[in-house]
């Protein structure tokens, strides 16, 4: 019964990777723009999970798989997510609205056996759809057009073990699945001219990599408990498919080119798209009242072609905190005492800068585009069904 469950749920997730839900303009480098690798839940609480074991006992956590000694149920969980962002730029008083709705998360778990924890989940990792054009004055007579287009994207298959050692100590183990295509295209023309030459690069992706985690939770006086948890993210197998392709070409009535003459074609392959990454994390809390947390992320720079051109991240650190409050789950007569309340403080931008490109076409046109910093992340409220065990509602609450 548990094999054709998890073979229709991976039809569910291979059903929705079609979907569309890029809705910034920083997608236009690397992989696209890459979300929240985790529930609602934990996003919710500015990303804290290195370190965060659930009080309740139907909540699996993907990010660290070996957080979830307290799985007891069978849970399945289907998560949307809208985002709402509002963009604008010095460059010539640009502004954008950007909205979009999307299949965030599928994840099924269950217990194995007391010591042992199972997790399947899909997600989404990363997304490309952007619309960019500039135009600039060359002479009294000629006028130079580029556009800039992207689309596509990346989800993940992941599957996930838990292993309790003793009641202080667990480890767990996750293998990730990366597939789909990201295309990104540059276009240039001149207003005197009826051909357009288009840029365009398109990648494959197929990749695996895996998730190693440990946590330690000693339990103090008066329900007290401290805990510490890492995990490390290793051995990317598998390779991305790396198209680019010089063309010219014209449009007629249609968005499709026609008559297109193809000027360089090449192709490459690299391994290293999926960075490795590691994170440590501690926390404080009080059982079922109250838990807060923080952690260090680390990811390791990579390097990747874009419109034909090599490119690259250097390192990343990220520092998140934050935390949950249920003021009293026996309090049937207040509903508002049994809310979790999830308030996490606006985590700092990750500084994962790009290294310089070499020289091309499209850097200027980039560097005049003056994108502003990225929206702060929402602030979940979990509205409880009864006796403090939350189901995620739509109300989302802005940290602006």
């Amino acid at each position: 019964m548990k094999r054709i469950f998890a073979t229709s749920f991976i039809a569910l997730g291979a059903l929705f990777h079609a979907q569309s839900i890029g809705n910034s303009p920083y997608a236009a480098f690397g992989l696209g723009d890459v979300k929240y690798d985790n529930t609602i839940d934990i996003t919710a609480m500015g990303g804290i999970s290195t370190a965060y074991i659930s009080d309740l006992n139907n909540k699996f956590n993907f990010s660290n798989p070996a957080a979830n000694g307290n799985l007891g149920l069978t849970s399945f969980n289907i998560e949307t997510t809208n985002e709402n962002n509002f963009f604008k730029s010095n460059y010539q008083d640009m502004k954008s609205t950007k909205h979009s709705t999307y299949l965030s998360n599928i994840s099924v778990a269950f217990p194995l056996s007391q010591k042992l924890k199972f997790g399947l989940g899909y997600q989404p990792y990363s997304s490309k759809t952007y619309e960019i054009s500039t135009s600039k004055a060359i002479d009294e007579t000629t006028t130079q057009y580029n556009a800039f287009h992207g689309k596509g994207s990346i989800s993940t298959v992941q599957a996930a073990l838990a292993y309790n050692i003793s009641e202080a100590l667990a480890v767990g183990f996750r293998t990730n699945f990366y597939f789909g295509k990201i295309y990104d295209t540059e276009e240039l023309t001149f207003s005197n001219v009826e051909l357009i030459n288009g840029y365009e690069t398109s990648n494959k992706v197929k990749s695996f990599n895996f998730t190693a985690g440990t946590t330690y939770q000693k339990k103090l006086k008066n329900d007290r408990k401290f805990t510490v948890g890492a995990t490390y993210t290793f051995g990317t197998t598998g390779e991305m498919e790396t198209q680019f392709t010089n063309s010219t070409y014209y449009y007629s009535t249609s968005t499709t080119p026609q008559n297109r003459s193809i000027i360089e074609q090449t192709t490459s392959n690299s391994k290293n798209l999926i960075p490795q990454q590691g994170s440590l994390g501690i926390g404080y809390g009080h059982d079922g009242k109250w838990f807060y947390s923080t952690q260090i992320d680390f990811k390791k720079g990579g390097e990747f072609l874009f419109l034909g051109q090599p490119m690259g991240y250097a390192d990343a650190y990220r520092i998140a905190a934050g935390g949950w409050i249920l003021p009293n789950y026996n309090n049937f007569r207040n509903y508002f005492s049994r809310v979790i309340y999830r308030p996490p403080p606006p985590p700092p931008p990750q500084k994962r800068r790009p290294r310089p490109p070499s020289e091309h076409i499209m850097r200027k046109a980039i560097s005049a585009l003056h994108l502003p910093t990225p929206p702060p992340l929402p602030m979940l409220i979990n509205l409880p069904l009864q006796e403090g065990l939350p189901y995620h509602s739509p109300i989302a609450l802005s940290t602006e």
